[in-house]
């Protein structure tokens, strides 16, 4: 199924989270049409939550910094109603393993490093910029790798 998904596109970041919370959530892999907000932020307006989408979708992702940009927009749109940090997460593995033949080695960074860094992010990405580029590497296709994109998705989202 991941070798048929729409990489660089919200159609694909639709599939992802349909397959990953479609037995939990009759709502899963749909574009939410509430506000919400988590800590105080504010995320995309429901409103206008398609439009937004489409100008993250013709952002660039040619390279490292495009990409975690194109993420960290993603992440402040927060599409779905829940659950957009797991399913997000391995949209950025499998759009980095297209695009520069990398992924993310999950294991290598904190959880505590990872929410204060993507917290900052709509303010600073510097912070998230590091921590993703110093966990890269070129196993793509390990299944090993590709497991810990899994089980981490699940660690960093424990409360």
């Amino acid at each position: 199924m991941i070798d048929n998904i729409e990489v660089w596109t919200f159609k694909g970041l639709q599939q992802i989270h349909a397959y990953l919370f479609g037995w939990l959530y009759d709502f899963a892999g749909q574009i939410r049409q509430k506000n919400i907000s988590k800590g105080g932020f504010q995320f995309a307006i429901a409103q206008y939550l398609e439009n937004t989408l489409k100008e993250i979708e013709k952002m660039p992702e040619n390279n490292f910094k495009e990409i975690v940009n194109k993420y960290i927009e993603t992440n402040i749109a927060h599409p779905f109603m829940e659950w957009n940090w797991r399913s997000t997460r391995i949209w950025l593995d499998l759009i980095l393993k297209k695009q520069l033949k990398k992924c993310v080695d999950w294991s290598k960074i904190s959880k505590d490093d990872y929410i204060n860094a993507m917290i900052q992010s709509p303010k600073d990405i510097s912070k998230i910029f590091f921590l993703l580029e110093n966990a890269l590497t070129d196993e793509i296709n390990s299944r090993e790798m590709f497991m810990k994109w899994i089980d981490y998705s699940y660690y960093y989202e424990e409360k």
